[in-house]
């Protein structure tokens, strides 16, 4: 994930302050200086940090909180709330309708990734629905139009440019007029980038903005640079209306910290964050699941809206109920492989799940752990149906494991590792048993009125004890805020 070594430091830093045996002063200060230590190793801006400091220490008197009061806890809501608010900028951006055109300027310093990142956000929203178009205002660089085009083809999205005409202005209104008539409700628009803010620059990019007359103007930026993108943000800011910004690179650099922070303190929502060079490397940036993640809390509503992207609605309940009979088939596994794969990138997927330290999924190992899957699944392609739906492990004995293993092109110790890796999912999955699925006609009932104690009914017993009980409970709701999407872990919100 992306930021997984400051993640790691904070997180470590929290776990150290939950293990000890009092929570006294001396306690709470060694935890705040590890994160500070993070912090600043970060990028993030020293001020910025000291405040953050002062405010936890201010939140957390630990004289004045009574003998019944959690501290750990306080101390843990503390640090995401003061983290929440380094990071947010305090005001949303503009989000495009669909079926209203919509003209969205691109706009960035030479080398930011900002051809790449056209085609991401494009992409990203034709998978949600929308009817993208790319127009190539960038004249400057040599094969940019060439780039963007590669990219529009791959993606399958319609794109303007041209190789003769030299005025970025003219092909940026015949590209945005072309694309209006043919009813594209996101028209996109990459503009020229130059290596240092040269007034040409700005004065381009104020004519294409006043020419093309754009709802949203997006500076893209690269992370790398940490605390001076205050200083990028701002300049770009005063030349145009910059409604929103892009933080690319995220994946290799440990600046992006500093970078996130310095964004917001300009008062310029960050909106997505690319972290890597495929067009599915590219996160919706929300401030709370965002630290959530960084600390190793989860994104449960995250994780639900990837489920319900995935697995198609009439086959949801049919998993849960499978879920709560804690049967667990190599066939089931092999379903799951696939919705996984489905989902994207994997490490991005296991952070949102609570308990996951991103520091578990290094960047390389993300290729390596999809790559394992795929194999796995090529072995179980050579199974029969009643080994696929066998929960007994002792089904597959040696004779079975060597015709698997042939029919695979595998060898058979990769066979047997994968019966170790069933066998320890399988155990994983024992412990759902019990959990409690809400009736068809009571699911929207049961989501209007949900409350920690309805979900403590719900949830089985080994699982509410991970959470950390009912208060672990209370505070996962507090922050996915809202019950219907609670509900939607269990397949719920029935009325959607």
């Amino acid at each position: 994930m992306v930021l997984a070594q400051l993640g790691g430091s904070i997180s470590r830093a929290l776990q150290q302050m939950s293990n000890a045996t009092i929570i006294d002063e001396k306690v709470l200060n060694d935890c705040l200086n590890e994160i500070t230590r993070a912090l600043l190793q970060s990028d993030v801006q020293f001020k910025l940090v000291r405040d953050m400091q002062t405010n936890i220490k201010k939140i957390v008197n630990l004289d004045d909180l009574a003998a019944g009061h959690n501290k750990r806890r306080i101390i843990q809501q503390a640090v995401f709330n003061e983290l929440c608010k380094i990071l947010d900028p305090g005001k949303p951006a503009f989000a495009p309708k669909k079926g209203k055109a919509s003209v969205v300027m691109f706009v960035g310093l030479q080398g930011s990734g900002k051809t790449t990142t056209c085609t991401k956000y494009a992409f990203y929203h034709q998978k949600k629905g929308w009817k993208p178009a790319l127009v190539c205002a960038d004249t400057f660089r040599a094969g940019a139009f060439d780039q963007l085009k590669q990219n529009a083809t791959k993606a399958k999205i319609p794109f303007y440019g041209s190789y003769m005409e030299s005025d970025p202005v003219k092909i940026a209104v015949e590209g945005v007029d072309r694309f209006r008539k043919e009813n594209c409700d996101l028209i996109i628009v990459d503009t020229s980038g130059r290596h240092k803010q040269e007034a040409a620059l700005f004065e381009e990019m104020r004519q294409v903005s006043e020419a093309t007359k754009p709802d949203l103007v997006i500076f893209v930026m690269d992370s790398s640079i940490g605390q001076a993108a205050f200083d990028q943000a701002q300049a770009f800011k005063q030349s145009v209306a910059v409604g929103a910004v892009i933080i690319t690179k995220m994946d290799g650099h440990a600046k992006g910290g500093g970078a996130l922070s310095a964004v917001a303190a300009t008062k310029s929502p960050v909106i997505f964050i690319g972290t890597g060079e495929h067009m599915d490397e590219f996160e919706v940036f929300d401030v709370k699941p965002f630290v959530s993640r960084l600390l190793g809390m989860g994104d449960i509503s995250g994780f639900m809206d990837k489920i319900h992207e995935v697995v198609p609605m009439d086959q949801q309940p049919e998993l849960l109920q499978k879920l709560s009979e804690g049967n667990f088939t190599l066939r089931i596994m092999y379903e799951q492989f696939q919705n996984i794969l489905k989902m994207g990138p994997i490490g991005q997927v296991f952070s949102m799940l609570p308990g996951f330290s991103s520091e578990l999924m290094p960047k390389g190992r993300e290729k390596e752990s999809q790559a394992k899957i795929k194999r796995y699944m090529t072995m179980m392609d050579s199974m029969t149906n009643e080994e696929l739906d066998s929960s007994n492990p002792k089904l597959m004995n040696d004779s079975r494991m060597m015709r698997i293993a042939r029919g695979s092109g595998r060898q058979i110790r990769d066979v047997m590792e994968m019966m170790e890796e069933y066998k320890r999912l399988a155990k994983i999955w024992s412990k759902m048993k019990g959990l409690k699925i809400p009736k068809k006609g009571e699911m929207s009932a049961l989501s209007r009125n949900m409350n920690a104690n309805h979900m403590s009914k719900i949830l089985p017993p080994q699982m509410l004890k991970q959470i950390g009980g009912m208060g672990g409970l209370q505070s996962l709701m507090k922050q996915m805020g809202s019950s219907k999407d609670m509900m939607g872990m269990f397949g719920g919100g029935g009325d959607q």
